[in-house]
């Protein structure tokens, strides 16, 4: 496994335990938390892919991302009373996620053939 790998899980655990973590903050059941970290987790991994052109997209091809957002689902969601100050936290892991997912996508985008510039 190579940094770039790693560095592709961590960025859909952070946005799993963001969209987790959101869940929180509205009360939600397991199941909302389930779906709220998948959809953070593997949205923006999905939208890159479609655009690109690369199908099928990356968790179809790799379905251990879906388990990686479901382990994250399911931590935060019996972890998430433990930590007092969970916005904060959730604006943390955002910011976490978009510098990994910023740099993990433009490498992808640009093994894909696409320009630089766009």
């Amino acid at each position: 496994m190579n940094y770039l790998q790693i560095l592709d899980f961590a960025g859909v655990a952070v946005f799993a335990a963001t969209g987790a973590l959101a869940a929180s903050r509205k009360r939600l059941d397991i199941v909302g938390f389930i779906f709220l970290a998948a959809v953070t987790g593997i949205g923006g991994g999905t939208l890159r892919d479609l655009l690109l052109g690369k199908l099928p997209v990356f968790w179809v091809k790799e379905p251990v991302f879906i388990g990686v957002c479901l382990l994250i689902a399911v931590t935060v969601y019996y972890s998430a009373h433990l930590i007092e100050y969970r916005y904060r936290l959730l604006l943390w892991l955002d910011a976490m996620g978009m510098t990994a997912y910023c740099v993990m996508s433009t490498v992808i985008a640009l093994v894909f053939g696409v320009s630089p510039y766009a």
